[in-house]
């Protein structure tokens, strides 16, 4: 009997979503060996993420429910050391005293990173230039406030000789209460000025240059484009810029005990100095570390709060 081949169709292999099942095998397959690939790639990272952040994170928060003075056991003693921290006259005395600090920081080094970064822009393409503006920052900080106690030094510091050669008087930068929080925060602004401004002028790359050339066309003026253009299309980088300042502004730290150590007058006891000098000068861990969970709060909220008020993830080019 004969059979019509022509009715007879050759087996297919079984397609799904186009892609035929042997070639998905394969894909998934592959796809299984990167998987593995990836988990020991970020291992380390990962590691190194709960050793040194997230278990101490915790151990501190609990410790701050713990009376703990390092040479005995913890003791639960619940939300005394939150209470205590209420009614203690020299933690919001360093409360104000940080958030003066970081006032002064911040505002001066967006300003002047901002005014800095743009006049780069538009002036020069060096990256010399671009090297010497960002070399304050790879400084230690400990290196940087042990030279700028020596420049600052109300006798023999260089900037108290022009100062006194021009005015006649000299300036008691570190011992004046007047006078310590802002100079550690010009010496603060100055040791962080050149990255930040890298991250701004890396912001005003960004920017199209016909963009401008529209708005000169049109008549602007440069500080009419750097009202109306310039600002408003930075808003991300400006956002992030203030964030890492105010967040790094708040764990100052190294450079108050060098050039201070807190004083005159316990005016320059910002909160990280006062930690310090609870927990290893002390040796009261639990309540310190109370003092560091309130600090922690304090910038997830100003954090928070921040990233709501400047969207940063929006760009205003009204």
């Amino acid at each position: 009997m004969a059979v019509d081949t022509s009715l007879i169709r050759p087996a297919r292999t079984p397609v799904a979503d186009g892609v035929p099942a042997s070639r998905r095998r394969r894909s998934s397959a592959a796809h299984r060996g990167d998987r593995t690939l990836a988990w020991i790639l970020i291992a380390p990272a990962v590691l190194g993420f709960a050793v040194f952040a997230a278990y101490p994170t915790l151990r501190g928060i609990y410790l701050s429910f713990t009376d703990f003075r390092v040479l005995s056991d913890p003791v639960w003693t619940g939300l005394d050391n939150y209470k205590r921290l209420l009614g203690d006259d020299v933690f919001w005395h360093s409360v104000g005293v940080t958030l003066y600090f970081v006032a002064l920081a911040v505002i001066g080094c967006v300003v002047l990173s901002l005014v800095t970064a743009v006049i780069l822009h538009r002036l020069t393409s060096s990256t010399v230039v671009r090297g010497l503006i960002i070399l304050p920052f790879l400084i230690s900080n400990i290196v940087a406030g042990v030279v700028w106690t020596w420049m600052l030094d109300s006798q023999l510091g260089i900037v108290n000789v022009v100062l006194k050669a021009i005015t006649g008087q000299s300036v008691q930068f570190f011992t004046d209460p007047a006078w310590a929080v802002p100079s550690l925060a010009a010496v603060t602004i100055w040791k962080g000025l050149g990255y930040t401004t890298i991250l701004i002028f890396a912001g005003l790359q960004t920017i199209p240059e016909p963009v401008y050339e529209a708005a000169r066309l049109d008549g602007a003026s440069e500080v009419q484009m750097f009202r109306r253009i310039t600002v408003p299309l930075l808003r991300p980088v400006l956002a992030m810029v203030v964030i890492l300042t105010v967040v790094n502004s708040f764990q100052v730290f190294d450079i108050v005990q060098v050039t201070t150590r807190g004083g005159p007058e316990n005016a320059t006891n910002v909160l990280q100095l006062y930690i310090y000098s609870k927990a290893f000068g002390q040796f009261d861990f639990g309540y310190a570390s109370a003092i560091s969970i309130a600090l922690f709060a304090m910038l997830i909220l100003i954090t928070f709060a921040q990233m709501r008020l400047m969207r940063i993830n929006e760009t205003d080019t009204d």
